[in-house]
């Protein structure tokens, strides 16, 4: 007898988009069938989940949880931790939260992946992993410890090519220690996330806005500027097309520049990959006007209507692979403390709404298929991250995370119905669907708008970047 049975009349599977009965048993899918195939005496439940979009549970690559946020006054505090922000994604559909172990000045690699462990061990109601993040001039020993850590399940990398902001002086890595991580990552079969801005511009712009007196948070995207992305983009392809065998996932990209950029790289038949988030999706630089505007920002930065054009293009096309977040969950008073260009918090708190507003802008308003919707905020997360078919997929054998979405749950998004902070950037958007049930690994984490899952329900993901993605061949 099953657990659990799923049924409705549109179920997204590898396969496609049939009406369907996904059996789970334990934490796994058991079986997917025609629906109707599994009776009451099958199960011990029986979901009947007819009319609503049943797909894998969504996963966000791309979040900061308990996270370091240097202040206007020199003070420091940490956003918040993981136990807020995957309660939010299990409310929202998201299963999976991949977040960074940081390597500071003086630590291993490995001791920066223990330290994590800290924040995140039995503190998370979903599933995690880590990317390991690098800064600053890289110290020899530091590049045995990143293919150890390639080795134990951590295989992807990521990289500074700026500062980012004058306060944050140390971030950057140069180019001759990216060749370092490049030739490492690539030998042990990994995968680098890339944060690509070309320092040099980035920096000039600072201190050409702060000389002429221009130094609202709303000219951020004079600085953080398209110029600067397309110069680093393809400055970072220049060097991986000197060494064989590394594969690239470039984050956050926020301007027409970057994903022509990746474009024209994946022409040539490079292993490349694009993220973008849905703030660049669904707002662009004007949005800083807006009353609090710094709501809106996240690094790089917002960019024009035609960037924007060009990141949709790139979705529907396959230039772009994943929509994230980026997520940085504070408070409305953390978030608009910055004023200035220098010092305006980065990040944003997005990951309950993500999965709604991208259907609803994917599907509803753009016609994207169900399948393609459920490539860009899952699946193909899963296949570039090395979590697949584990994770991102709903296929006999696979962890049973699903989520089901109801499109009788039309309507907008209120702050006070979510649960990361006492704010939205999202706030007053429409969505043509919420969710109504997220199952974790065969367990039901929230049903109807109330949470079943513990704090310590989360299980740490070790991963292995597969063959074919580091190759180019399954995107």
């Amino acid at each position: 007898m099953f657990d659990l049975v799923i049924r409705s009349d549109r179920v997204v599977t590898p396969a496609g988009v049939a009406a369907c009965d996904v059996a789970l048993q334990g934490e796994k899918i058991a079986a997917v069938a025609a629906a109707g195939t599994f009776g009451a005496q099958s199960a011990r439940r029986i979901v009947d989940a007819t009319g609503m979009i049943v797909m894998p549970g969504g996963i966000d690559p791309h979040v900061h949880c308990k996270w370091y946020s240097p202040h206007p006054d020199g003070s420091v505090i940490y956003t918040d931790p993981p136990s807020v922000v995957s309660r939010a994604a299990l409310y929202g559909g998201t299963t999976t939260l991949i977040d960074f172990a940081r390597c500071l000045q003086g630590d291993s690699v490995q001791q920066a992946i223990e330290k994590r462990h800290e924040d995140w061990r039995d503190q998370c109601y979903c599933d995690y992993s880590y990317h390991i993040m690098v800064e600053g001039s890289l110290p020899p020993a530091l590049f045995e410890q990143l293919g150890q850590a390639i080795r134990d399940g951590y295989p992807t990398v990521k990289i500074f090519t700026t500062d980012i902001t004058p306060s944050r002086r140390g971030r950057m890595v140069d180019f001759g220690d990216i060749w370092e991580v490049f030739n490492v990552v690539a030998r042990e079969h990994g995968l680098c996330v890339m944060h690509g801005e070309d320092n040099d511009i980035v920096m000039h712009m600072y201190e050409k806005l702060i000389r002429e007196g221009r130094v609202g948070f709303e000219h951020m995207a004079e600085v953080h500027n398209a110029m600067s992305e397309d110069m680093s983009f393809r400055r970072i392809l220049a060097l991986a097309r000197n060494v064989p065998g590394i594969a690239l996932y470039f984050m956050h990209v926020s301007a027409a520049n970057g994903v022509r950029a990746i474009r024209e790289a994946r022409a040539l038949g490079m292993p490349v990959y694009g993220e973008t988030l849905h703030q660049y999706l669904m707002y662009t630089a004007e949005d800083y006007k807006r009353p609090n505007g710094q709501m809106y920002h996240t690094y790089p930065s917002l960019k024009s209507k035609a960037d924007q054009d060009e990141l949709w293009s790139g979705t529907a096309e396959g230039t772009i692979h994943t929509v994230a977040t980026d997520e940085v969950c504070c408070a409305l008073n953390v978030k608009t403390i910055g004023k200035r260009i220098d010092d305006t918090t980065g990040g944003n708190v997005g990951v309950e709404p993500r999965v709604a507003i991208m259907y609803t802008e994917m599907v509803g308003r753009r016609g994207y298929s169900l399948a393609k919707f459920v490539d860009l905020v899952s699946t193909n997360a899963a296949k570039i991250m090395g979590l697949y078919p584990r994770k991102g997929a709903l296929a006999a054998g696979s962890d049973a995370d699903i989520a089901v979405l109801d499109p009788g749950r039309r309507g907008i998004v209120r702050k006070e119905m979510l649960h990361e902070s006492d704010y939205s950037p999202w706030e007053g958007h429409e969505v043509h669907v919420w969710p109504a049930l997220t199952v974790l690994r065969g367990k039901i984490a929230m049903e109807n708008g109330k949470l079943l899952a513990e704090p310590t329900d989360g299980r740490l993901l070790l991963r292995k970047i597969s063959e074919d993605i580091r190759r180019g061949a399954l995107l």
